[in-house]
């Protein structure tokens, strides 16, 4: 962590000062620069492919609990804090579910008569008004 924000900061500040004020030797911070990605970097790119594959075919749906349980059934040996970790650094978000309507209750007991008659001239403003909608989201619940 100490040495990815050396390296990104290296062409504004002098590699000497970051690591003396981080706390760590010149010669760590050269040899991790140079170092190949270790085995657990590697299988986190290519678990994070898989990761990614199996979002975008759930339509950008499923959460980390449901990939890891496609990754499981597809044979990667993983864990579900790893998944999160690899989806919530690579701002992978599953939309939340819509509210679906309320279910109908049949018949409608008060039906108010038709005033405006499909007469929608009038003679000066604020004297129809038009309202037209069956349900509302509130915080309390669907009225």
């Amino acid at each position: 962590m100490k040495f990815a924000f050396i390296a990104k900061r290296r062409s504004i500040w002098p590699v000497a000062l970051l690591c003396e004020v981080l706390g760590v030797s010149r010669s760590g911070f050269h040899a991790w620069l140079h170092r190949s990605p270790s085995s657990h970097v590697r299988f986190d790119e290519v678990l994070l492919a898989k990761i990614d594959q199996s979002f975008k075919s759930s339509d950008r749906t499923y959460g980390a609990r449901r990939v890891w349980h496609g990754l499981l059934a597809e044979g990667f040996s993983c864990g579900l804090h790893r998944v999160e970790r690899l989806m919530r650094e690579s701002a992978l978000r599953a939309r939340p579910r819509r509210r679906g309507l309320p279910k109908d209750a049949g018949e409608r007991s008060v039906i108010m008569p038709n005033v405006l008659d499909r007469q929608f001239e009038a003679d000066r403003p604020n004297q129809k008004w038009v309202a037209d909608f069956t349900y509302i989201w509130t915080a309390e619940g669907w009225l």
